[in-house]
């Protein structure tokens, strides 16, 4: 691989050109071709580290926020908490987020790490709950500004002019669709908008997860995919540019996960398992016959060690002695079930 020679001024200069890969081991049945945009390769491991400095940026932009002076508030499943804190702490800004209890370990431990101040809510009293801490945070917190990803233009703006460019110049302008998770819609409405300008053929797909598919007439609930599936429709999701929205169950986002894991190499959380198993659903179909798809990887696996994803291999990983042999029986051998459902579907 050539080296390159240039150094960043600072880590917002590596945001963004992240890789995209084609998936060649789990697609058995697939008449489509499909390639996963990795931003899991993103400074900090999320596709969040993009709103992260674009919701930033714009506020500095108007005026409105100030480093040293300005403490930054957000509601978060907690990777944009992420994206914002290590950029907050680059910039020299105080970060508050206000998150549910039960999103995972990992999350908790990287906010802190980045000096932010992390306030947990109670996951049965759902989004609802969590915007109530953030205006009681709001009243009691001078020079307090919220940056309300779920409403915030600067969200699908900068997958606008990033990620879909990128998507297009990495396919040379031959993907055929587009399949994004669908968390605050900021991803799949942003790319989706510019690919759709370039090539009005384009499919948009959103993928939500089946226990709150409120996309497709359901009700809100509970799930395992975190970072997808708010219980709401967002201000910024402009329904009108997804052509489908596919619901994927919270057992197949992360068995599929698992898999690709395993059998392509790839270290991937839940929300990436589902993007993954809408797009061999949609490569699947007669119709998509030698077209390219392109699936957005949000996250990095490592962030979900302490969910239930990785309970196997946590559980052998704990019991594990000096000199003892470690093999994940159970993780593969799920893995392999799965595969083979997929092969006679």
């Amino acid at each position: 691989m050539e080296a390159k020679c240039e150094i960043a001024n600072d880590v917002t200069e590596l945001i963004g050109n992240t890789p995209m890969v084609y998936i060649n081991k789990i697609v058995d049945g697939c008449v489509a071709r499909i390639a996963a945009k990795l931003e899991t390769m993103e400074p900090c491991s999320s596709v969040k580290d993009r709103i992260g400095y674009s919701m930033i940026k714009d506020a500095e932009e108007k005026g409105l926020i100030t480093p040293g002076k300005t403490v930054l508030i957000e509601a978060t499943g907690g990777n944009t908490g992420i994206g914002l804190a290590f950029i907050a702490a680059a910039k020299g800004y105080k970060l508050i987020v206000v998150m549910p209890a039960s999103y995972s370990l990992e999350r908790k431990i990287v906010l802190r790490a980045f000096g932010a101040e992390v306030y947990l809510t109670d996951p049965a009293k759902g989004i609802e709950r969590v915007l109530q801490k953030v205006d009681e945070l709001l009243e009691k917190t001078p020079n307090g500004h919220f940056l309300r990803q779920f409403d915030n233009p600067a969200n699908p703006k900068i997958h606008y002019e990033t990620t879909g460019p990128e998507i297009w110049k990495g396919s040379d302008g031959k993907v055929d669709a587009l399949v994004c998770g669908i968390g605050t819609g900021g991803t799949v409405i942003g790319a989706g908008k510019f690919l759709k300008e370039q090539n009005p053929n384009i499919k948009v797909y959103g993928v939500e997860p089946a226990e709150s598919a409120i996309l497709n007439g359901g009700s809100p609930g509970p799930h395992k995919i975190q970072g997808l599936g708010a219980g709401f429709i967002p201000s910024i999701l402009d329904v009108s540019l997804l052509d489908e929205v596919v619901p994927i169950s919270s057992e197949e986002a992360i068995e599929t996960a698992k898999l690709l894991a395993l059998k392509e190499g790839l270290l991937v959380g839940p929300s990436s398992g589902a993007a993954a198993a809408a797009a061999i659903q949609i490569a699947k179909r007669p119709e998509n016959a030698e077209k390219l798809i392109v699936s957005v990887f949000p996250s990095f696996g490592e962030r979900y060690l302490s969910t239930v994803m990785f309970d196997s291999l946590r559980q052998e990983a704990e019991s594990m002695t000096f000199e003892s042999r470690f093999e994940s029986v159970n993780w593969k051998k799920c893995c392999e079930i799965r595969q083979k459902k997929e092969g006679q579907s």
